[in-house]
């Protein structure tokens, strides 16, 4: 079948292809790569892949894409799926005969709800969906597909039986490939990677059992699967090749480094192909791996600390301690390995004390940046459970991001409001870069480049325009 793989037109600046993070907007406008639907696409042949947001398409833009297919792929997530119901409804309507298509986490954990929420969807993709959806554009009949829940022609919803998780990753196609088909990469920027940027994974799940996080508990699963060493070195130097002008490559697992062999053997084959990159990492890595990461290419480590609050990552099973992240992160300043912190705020046990310690925390190990999220309880996920279970999360509020797609803190507790929650992000972001030593420390990068200190100055305006939206959602 001729078919459209689309990442919806959404609210203006939404990040829809956030990886474990929280699709939103962002407090800088950033967008990562369109990964998940990417890799599907890149088994359909001549199929085409439209990242809306990053390139500004509305749904005018769109629409008439309608009538050139025959089975368009949408990829979906709880804070954008009224939104992007919209959209199928309007590709249905402007062509009947379309067969359409949702997947990512949002309809994994909800099938039967999704395919209520319009008649416009004639199915789902459950779990791992690559092979799923191959098979529907090959046009399979739908009642013989793994992991495909769909609308029967006398109306019902029918689940099949579960796909089995994929263990041989070599099995999946290179999707920059398909980014060098149907992608402008100089759409995509993170305001910690340098630019222009390209991302994709070297493997699937995560052994960390974090109660927040997305796609360990609704698709890639616990067990951490991988490519073969000779595959993702194979994939960076086609991309090498395909996109000169890449300064940074980014491996977006959940957590590169807990396979710390094998980070080392591509590191190696990195360091020759010359290439720098950056990862995801968990704060627990030994000084001696990075050190051979960082001879061989490593500029920066993407670390979710989440709390300075030993007591709070015992709650949400983080698997971390303090001391150790202390020492790991004091490992990466003398080693010149640059970090992206990341943090959250109203996780289970959080108190307006514990919040105060994460931000005296995260001044004392200084990451070079920070993100700073409120706790998004997810359908699917342990946190999402245990809030309804406890009463943190009234789900006829449970709104994720207010209606301009900017995250809202939907748990509460006793001693602790949605207000206080949410407007404690602005403190903490206030007082992490408003020190002198961090403004001094971002005025040196900004001397050294040109075009670092244009990026720093548009991102500097986007963020006091994001805490004067704040204000006005407060």
């Amino acid at each position: 079948m001729k078919t459209l793989f689309l990442h919806p037109p959404s609210f203006d600046g939404f990040d829809g292809g956030a990886g474990s993070r929280y699709q939103a907007r962002r407090e800088i406008r950033s967008f990562w790569y369109p990964t998940w639907l990417a890799q599907p696409a890149a088994l359909v042949p001549e199929s085409r892949l439209v990242d809306a947001p990053p390139a500004k398409l509305k749904l005018g833009d769109v629409l008439p894409l309608a009538a050139d297919y025959e089975l368009v792929v949408l990829h979906t997530s709880t804070p954008s799926f009224a939104s992007d119901v919209r959209v199928a409804q309007a590709l249905k309507d402007a062509n009947p005969r379309l067969k359409i298509g949702m997947v990512g986490a949002k309809v994994a954990v909800e099938p039967e709800e999704s395919l209520q929420a319009s008649s416009a969807l004639d199915f789902v993709a459950r779990e791992e969906f690559d092979f799923t959806i191959k098979e529907v554009a090959e046009g399979r009949a739908f009642d013989a597909i793994d992991g495909l829940s769909y609308r029967t022609p006398s109306g019902t919803i029918s689940h099949n039986r579960d796909r089995a998780i994929l263990e041989d990753m070599d099995q999946l196609p290179f999707v920059s490939a398909v980014y060098k088909r149907d992608l402008k990469i100089e759409n995509y920027f993170i305001g910690y990677l340098l630019h222009p940027y390209l991302s994709l994974y070297t493997g699937r799940g995560c052994r960390s059992k974090c109660t927040f996080c997305l796609w360990p508990q609704t698709v890639g699963g616990h067990r951490y699967r991988v490519r073969s060493v000779a595959h993702v070195v194979e994939e960076i130097r086609l991309a090498k090749s395909w996109f000169p002008q890449v300064k940074e490559f980014f491996f977006d697992d959940d957590t590169f480094t807990d396979d710390r062999p094998r980070a080392e053997a591509i590191a190696r084959e990195l360091g020759r192909l010359g290439v720098t990159w950056s990862c995801n990492a968990k704060a627990n890595v030994p000084r001696s791996t990075l050190e051979i990461l960082r001879d061989n290419g490593l500029r920066l480590l993407l670390v979710g600390y989440e709390t300075g609050n030993q007591q709070i990552l015992n709650n949400i099973k983080k698997g971390m301690r303090i001391d150790i992240a202390r020492r790991f992160t004091k490992d990466c300043h003398e080693l010149g390995i640059t970090i992206h912190g990341t943090f959250i705020l109203g996780l289970p046990g959080e108190t307006k004390e514990t919040i105060e310690e994460t931000i005296r925390f995260a001044g004392e190990i200084n990451p070079h940046t920070i993100q700073v999220s409120l706790a998004a309880p997810y359908p699917g996920t342990y946190l999402y459970r245990q809030a309804v279970e406890n009463g943190w999360l009234d789900t006829s509020h449970a709104e994720l991001i207010d209606d301009h797609g900017v995250q809202i803190a939907p748990l509460h507790y006793p001693h602790l409001s949605h207000t206080e929650i949410f407007e404690s992000l602005e403190t903490f972001y206030k007082r992490f870069y408003f020190r002198r030593r961090k403004i001094a420390a971002l005025v040196a990068e900004m001397i050294k480049s040109p075009q670092m200190m244009r990026r720093r100055l548009r991102e500097g305006v986007e963020f006091f325009q994001f805490l004067r939206s704040r204000e006005m959602t407060g």
